[in-house]
């Protein structure tokens, strides 16, 4: 392990692997977020299938996480994001990667977000003649409206294309998403959905213990929301649409599980809401199963884990028809589906839903099989499948020395000019 500059550099595992994967992104576990969580799943996969995987990635504070197999990391120095102060931006590191990749080259590299370090990553791939995919995870162009940076949307748009488009394939989780990029203007468009943990989320996880911490009765119904609170997942529709219950049945209850910057205002809106905070592992799956009806009013996901995570947890779900749900709801049978933006609508059908227990109880008995071919495993496999596409189209795999690998090599060459070399006197 050496230090260069600001990046600490890692050498690959020198046990063999079918792949040399570098993957670049500006957020990664333990932060909590659909894409950390989601590119956390793929990596594990991609390790259990016996490649090699090189992350870069802001430094998170104090890094104390144990020495992986087939894991090796390239930490760079980030900046806060602005109005997502949790996460990071790394800086930009052209210079340093194309230094880095020279010396030790991988078979492919995949740019998972699209800040100053991804920016970085897709320009020094392209001048090493490296092959370069990337996924489209988050629309900062919709966020920006919800910020005050309306005027910003156009630009950002801009950007994200051209970086997209400097790439080989641009994975996107739902067909819907596939078509709207390529009527933007995307190339090489295509899909690699997302999986759902069903050995985590399921409707067994259900605890009344947990309930009547929350101060319900059995009988009573919960309304649950799990994401980050802030404008742009639209939580203030779910409050209204609560209210709007509560009205019908006074005994509702109202549990949130997340964090964000809306908290504080929410609590004062809804004081008599439970606020879990952020949960994970065991304690997030006893949330989803403990409620009863799951709602989803946010338009900006290109994706939204929470639903086939709602779905798994055998939760009555209630979405507008985008990204996930679009996907994966069928209507009256597993979930229900509500006009994008028709927030009149959301709140009728919320109220309608809370009312009729006999569709309550079919869509829940039918929600965990919807999604149980959803496995993470087949994810990955399916990601393996995009790079080795890539990488059939731009060339085989590079046959030069890896890693550990690669330094043995360059030494040996080293001692051999050495010893070759005339000697002078």
């Amino acid at each position: 392990m050496k230090t260069s500059d600001d990046l600490l550099i890692e050498s690959f595992a020198t046990a063999p692997a079918s792949l040399r994967i570098a993957i670049v992104t500006e957020t990664f576990a333990p932060e909590v977020n659909g894409v950390a969580m989601t590119l956390g799943r793929i990596v594990e996969g991609l390790l259990q299938q016996g490649h090699a995987v090189q992350l870069v990635r802001p430094r998170q504070g104090h890094e104390a996480q144990a020495p992986r197999a087939g894991l090796d990391q390239v930490l760079s120095h980030g900046i806060p994001v602005p109005t997502y102060g949790e996460l990071r931006f790394g800086l930009p590191s052209k210079g340093r990667l194309v230094k880095l990749w020279a010396e030790q080259r991988p078979d492919i590299v995949h740019v998972v977000t699209e800040g100053p370090l991804g920016w970085s990553a897709v320009a020094a791939a392209r001048k090493l003649h490296l092959p370069l995919t990337s996924s489209f995870h988050t629309n900062f162009h919709s966020y920006s409206q919800h910020y005050g940076m309306g005027l910003l949307k156009s630009p950002i748009e801009s950007y994200l294309r051209k970086l997209h488009n400097r790439t080989q394939a641009t994975m996107v989780p739902t067909r819907a998403m596939l078509q709207e990029l390529q009527g933007r203007g995307y190339d090489n468009v295509t899909l690699v959905s997302r999986g759902v943990a069903i050995e985590q989320f399921r409707p067994d996880c259900r605890s009344e213990a947990l309930r009547a911490s929350w101060g319900v009765q059995p009988s009573d119904p919960v309304v649950i929301l799990v994401g980050r609170l802030a404008k742009e997942k639209n939580v203030s529709l779910v409050v209204s649409a609560f209210q709007a219950i509560r009205a019908r049945l006074p005994r509702a209850k109202l549990v949130l599980v997340g964090d964000g910057p809306l908290r504080k205002s929410l609590q004062e809106l809804v004081p008599d809401a439970h606020f879990a905070g952020i949960r994970q592992g065991e304690e997030l799956a006893a949330h989803y199963a403990s409620g009863d009806l799951f709602l989803f009013p946010s338009l900006t996901e290109t994706f939204g884990n929470v639903v086939p995570e709602a779905l798994a947890s055998g939760l009555a779900v209630l979405s507008y028809a985008n990204a996930a749900a679009l996907e994966l709801i069928r209507e009256q049978h597993n979930g229900l589906l509500v006009a994008n933006g028709d927030e009149l609508a959301f709140v009728q059908a919320s109220v309608a839903l809370a009312l009729d227990l006999p569709l309550q109880q079919r869509l829940r008995a039918a929600a965990p099989h919807s999604v149980s071919h959803l496995a993470w495993s087949a994810v990955s496999n399916s990601f393996e499948g995009v790079l080795r596409d890539v990488l059939a189209r731009h060339g085989q795999p590079h046959d030069q020395p890896f890693g550990a690998a690669a330094q043995a090599a360059r030494l040996a060459q080293s001692r051999q000019r050495i010893s070759a070399s005339p000697i002078r006197s």
